[in-house]
Parts: structure tokens; C-alpha cells; sequence
């Protein structure tokens, strides 16, 4: 969204001094901001962005970011699990293995219609063998 620039800094300015006039007014220093002004904050840091609304409204990044990252999940939550069909698994075509061990022994497998799985499976199986 582009946004001219005295709308920018009128809505900007404008909650930067109702958050000045509060921490004025405050009846001690570890006093919570107003709900009221930290929306205000979240609406101004989904309009402008984060770091400049954060950095002229002269409040917290953190606290800002925690906020809007938790208005954020009131407003769409987001599916928790997602279930994928599975692909079944397609059979190689005609194939021949050749294999041959250091002391001569060879095995050669010629099959069709099995998957990759099965056919490492199959090897295995039959290599492990002692003869």
C-alpha cells in the first residue's frame, strides 16, 4: 500500500503525541500502555511497517512485533496440518543389475514391475548372504 506522505506522518504524529501525552500523565514509570494506544500502534505498524512506526511512536520493537504477531493470529489462523495424498509408488520399467563383489562373486538381477525400494531391498537381501 503506498501512502502519501502527510497522511504518513499525520497518523504517525498524531498517536505519537496521545502516547507522549500518556507517559506524561502516568501514575508511575512501569505503568502498561493503554489498550486503546497499542492498537492504535498495531493499526499504524499493518499500514506503515514495523521498524518506522515502532522507531517514530518511539515505543518498543519487540513488544510491537509480539502484538501484532498476536493480532495477526486472531484475524486468520492458519491451518495447523495439511494432509497430502501419497504418491503412489510407480514400478520400474524392464531393468538388469549387474553386481560383483571384490573376490569374484556376481549377482545379476533381471525384473520388471518392482519399485526402487523393493529392488534396494531385494539386493540387500541377497548380497548379504554368506555362500
Amino acid at each position: 500500500m503506498i501512502v502519501s506522505s502527510d497522511s504518513t506522518s499525520t497518523g504517525l504524529e498524531t498517536t505519537r503525541r496521545r502516547i507522549a501525552r500518556w507517559r506524561a500523565t502516568r501514575t508511575h514509570r512501569g505503568a502498561p500502555m493503554p489498550a486503546a494506544l497499542w492498537a492504535a500502534a498495531i493499526a499504524l505498524a499493518r499500514q506503515h511497517g514495523l521498524y518506522p512506526t515502532a522507531r517514530t511512536l518511539r515505543i518498543d520493537y519487540g513488544s510491537l512485533k509480539k502484538r501484532l504477531d498476536m493480532a495477526g493470529a486472531d484475524r486468520a489462523p492458519s491451518p495447523a496440518f495439511v494432509e497430502l495424498p501419497t504418491a503412489r509408488p510407480t514400478g520400474l520399467g524392464p531393468c538388469v543389475i549387474d553386481l560383483e563383489a571384490p573376490r569374484g562373486r556376481r549377482l545379476r538381477i533381471e525384473i520388471t514391475g518392482v519399485t526402487m525400494a523393493d529392488l534396494v531391498r531385494l539386493t540387500q537381501a541377497a548380497w548379504s548372504r554368506d555362500r
